[in-house]
């Protein structure tokens, strides 16, 4: 898969994820973790090679961000099962 391919799937992913959260939450800033998401997922140095940004040796979110993005994560990632499912699937396996 091209890489500017994989990059745009990464972000639509995390900004479904994140949109899912905030459709039943209201602690976190919806506008403002996509757009770090995204300008973290740009200028990820490892998307040639990773899996999942929990699995990269390098850690790029800032701790408060990276908490934010895990509970999104936590979340919404069981959830997306019902939401998205071809989407999840795709992600977990290609």
């Amino acid at each position: 898969m091209d890489i500017e391919k994989k990059r745009q799937k990464e972000i639509q992913i995390v900004s479904l994820m994140i949109h899912l959260y905030c459709l039943h939450h209201d602690d976190i800033d919806e506008k403002e973790l996509k757009d770090y998401a995204t300008l973290r997922i740009q200028k990820c140095p490892m998307m040639e090679t990773k899996t999942f940004c929990s699995r990269c040796p390098i850690h790029c979110y800032q701790k408060q961000m990276q908490e934010k993005i895990k509970k999104v994560m936590r979340y919404s990632g069981p959830r997306m099962l019902f939401y998205h499912p071809i989407l999840l699937i795709k992600h977990m396996f290609f």
